[in-house]
């Protein structure tokens, strides 16, 4: 087996992606309370494709969690993507702590691993949140508001 280098975690891109996911998701929930939904409808080409339901579960002076989930045509035939993510108001950063049932993912892991994780699978995830929310901005349509600022 050739020797590899070991993945060394790239913090300065993890913190980075984190910064601009608060950004996006205090823009996608607006003024939720605890408990509350927000849906987002997904429309690409005048079609509608799906809604990105966020739901606040918990909101605390410093910190708060969201569920972020999708509904939408294939349901009848591939799981529903979701995940929690929790927002750090004091540093306004939001990370991945859940993505489909699977919890606490560390910064890198040695590949292969039993869990086929990715060395760089944490920073995949919010990478991957990311880009689901930048197309819910810039795709979707609040259902329950008028228009997304």
């Amino acid at each position: 087996m050739p020797n590899r280098n070991a993945y060394v975690t790239d913090l300065k891109s993890l913190q980075g992606e984190c910064s601009v996911n608060y950004l996006r998701l205090v823009r996608l929930m607006g003024e939720l309370e605890s408990g509350e939904t927000r849906e987002v409808e997904l429309v690409s080409h005048g079609r509608r494709v799906g809604e990105l339901c966020l739901k606040l579960q918990e909101r605390a002076p410093y910190t708060s969690i969201v569920r972020v989930s999708q509904r939408g045509i294939l349901d009848d035939y591939l799981e529903t993507p979701r995940m929690r993510v929790h927002l750090y108001h004091d540093v306004r950063m939001a990370e991945v702590t859940d993505f489909q049932r699977q919890r606490h993912f560390h910064g890198r892991y040695r590949y292969p691993n039993a869990q086929m994780h990715q060395p760089d699978e944490k920073l995949q995830l919010n990478r991957f949140l990311g880009e689901w929310l930048e197309h819910g901005l810039a795709h979707g349509h609040s259902l329950d508001l008028p228009e997304l600022p």
